[in-house]
């Protein structure tokens, strides 16, 4: 017969988490140059990742740079990004990219994209996948390959 569970053990911390929230979207800069960016907090006690928590702020193309690495590197099905929204950026459109319905979709889309891919395990012992997460910036140049497992270091 299996024992009940404690309301001590129902809600302690579980032995493994992941929390990747993507949110507070900012936009920035005017006319061409104007983007929108996106805060990506992490939280975790899982020893692949070198810090429990982390804040970073990361626009679109950087998921598009994240998803092209894992998609050479890994051996993983990744999902799809939510789309470019190209009929939003023509002169003559109404909507634009930085309705705040717009964004807010995107957000919750992006948060879907990275929780997906952060949740498999080969994903996470990518060094592309550790520098988007906890890095302040992306080193484009970096060097493909795995962290380590045992204490997080690339």
């Amino acid at each position: 017969m299996a024992r009940l569970q404690t309301l001590e053990e129902a809600y302690s911390e579980p032995t493994n988490f992941l929390e990747i929230d993507v949110c507070n979207p900012q936009t920035h800069g005017e006319g061409r140059a104007r983007y929108t960016d996106y805060e990506i907090r992490v939280r975790t006690n899982l020893p692949v990742f070198g810090k429990p928590e982390s804040s970073v702020r990361r626009r679109y193309s950087d998921f598009e740079w994240l998803r092209d690495e894992l998609s050479r590197e890994s051996k993983i099905v990744l999902p799809e990004l939510p789309s470019k929204a190209l009929f939003r950026q023509l002169p003559w459109s109404s909507e634009t990219i930085f309705d705040p319905e717009f964004i807010e979709e995107r957000r919750k889309a992006l948060e879907a994209f990275l929780n997906k891919i952060s949740g498999h395990p080969l994903a996470q012992n990518e060094r592309c996948l550790h520098m988007f997460l906890q890095d302040p910036e992306i080193d484009r140049g970096y060097t493909p390959g795995k962290v380590r497992a045992k204490d997080g270091r690339r």
